[in-house]
């Protein structure tokens, strides 16, 4: 934004940029909840002035908050030198992400990065790899993935995602595609035999309400697929890059290949799908897949700034640390019913179906979460995020979720007559 286009942002209110974007968006997302101008560290700042402690994070995007001076000045230096090239070359940031990926990883020789734009970018990757390992000559056709899941809006990614509401519009999509019932290990291992090409899996469903697979799940995935003959795909779109306080969710379990994406630039669009081992690695040869932006100098700036704080600033230890600190003290608040997740990916069953109501009145206090459902809240914050601050939470929470009640209660009808006011 030019100095003078922000001077104007901060003399227009929230109201007629409302009525700005509904008069020149298209109304996919609705009519958004404020308007933010300008963020600082974990908070955000709208264009009335008021202030929220954002424990929202983008939906898991912004890993270091908003402007951190590390992030903006690997951006600000990359883009003064090399904005972008395309993939006729590449550049040092592109080898260096990868390179530093794989390691985290803990990948095997032979493995390898491609780079996108987004999650849903990512995955529709993954299912071309998927749909690479087929064979309809053998019956190898099927791509299997679990009731709930989330996988992206384009139409291989949604495919593998389960929401009706989402798929029907659309229909018909890319055919193969089977739903498991989530987290039933026995009806996985029936349903994985030689006539399955792949498995998608999220390590824990957050578009769901932070769904947690049962223990041994990953493992037996991993065995089941591999006996026959079928790539195990983990999405880590939501979960990866320390979201959970471990790099990778599902860490201690090696797939064939992981997506990554909203975290990992910082909140500068970049996906990822790595592959490991030469197999699934060479399933994709040169032509058969492409982007123009994926792996851009700025983005892979962006993601190698973001992985080096998180690591130099041990924000894992924080993450592990403060969630555990704000998952307990959650459970103890009045008109929660459970809480679940890992780290800084924390779902909040409410005792009633307030949760949207809930999340308005977090934002009438200053605090920025969302619902996944009708009971349901979600909280994916910064991952630079202290105790001290998520403790401001904690205090408000339980005059936010009183209000939230009274407002989802229905009216009483009094003084009718016949049915009649």
């Amino acid at each position: 934004m030019h100095n003078t286009e922000a001077r104007h942002a901060a003399a227009q209110g929230s109201a007629e940029w409302l009525q700005r974007y509904d008069s020149s968006l298209m109304g996919v997302f609705g009519t958004p909840q404020r308007v933010l101008v300008s963020g600082s560290g974990c908070y955000v700042e709208d264009a009335d002035g008021k202030q929220y402690l954002d424990l929202l994070g983008g939906i898991a995007v912004n890993a270091l908050g908003h402007a951190h001076p590390e992030l903006v000045a690997a951006v600000q230096e990359q883009l003064s030198t090399l904005g972008h090239v395309s993939n006729f070359f590449t550049s040092p940031a592109q080898v260096l992400l990868a390179e530093r990926l794989l390691a985290l990883a803990g990948a095997p020789a032979g493995s390898k990065v491609f780079f996108a734009n987004s999650g849903t970018e990512a995955n529709e990757a993954a299912f071309k790899l998927a749909r690479r390992n087929t064979d309809p000559a053998t019956g190898r056709t099927r791509i299997l993935a679990l009731d709930g899941a989330f996988h992206g809006r384009t139409m291989g990614a949604l495919a593998l995602t389960a929401k009706p509401a989402y798929r029907e519009p659309f229909q018909p999509l890319p055919g193969g595609v089977e739903h498991l019932p989530f987290g039933d290990i026995a009806a996985l291992t029936n349903a994985v035999d030689e006539s399955v090409a792949a498995v998608f899996l999220e390590p824990i469903q957050g578009e769901a309400g932070v769904r947690m697979l049962p223990e041994g799940y990953l493992e037996a995935a991993r065995e089941a697929t591999r006996s026959a003959g079928a790539l195990l795909i983990f999405d880590e779109v939501q979960t990866g890059v320390g979201r959970t306080g471990t790099w990778f969710a599902s860490e201690g379990v090696l797939p064939d290949a992981m997506t990554l994406a909203k975290g990992l630039g910082g909140g500068i669009p970049v996906g990822a799908l790595l592959t490991f081992g030469e197999g699934p690695a060479n399933l994709l040869a040169a032509g058969m897949h492409g982007t123009t932006f994926g792996g851009n100098p700025v983005a892979a700036a962006a993601a190698l700034a973001t992985l080096s704080v998180l690591e130099s600033r041990d924000l894992l230890a924080n993450v592990r640390a403060t969630g555990e600190f704000l998952s307990r003290r959650l459970a103890a608040v009045d008109g929660v019913a459970e809480v679940r997740g890992r780290g800084f990916l924390i779902g909040i069953d409410l005792d009633g179906p307030f949760a949207p109501a809930a999340v308005a009145a977090a934002l009438e206090a200053g605090f920025i979460i969302n619902s996944t459902g009708p009971a349901t809240l979600r909280l994916a914050p910064p991952l630079i995020l202290t105790a001290e601050q998520a403790g401001t939470f904690l205090d408000a929470l339980p005059g936010i979720l009183h209000s939230a009640r009274a407002a989802a209660a229905p009216t009483p009808i009094t003084g009718t007559t016949e049915g009649k006011p």
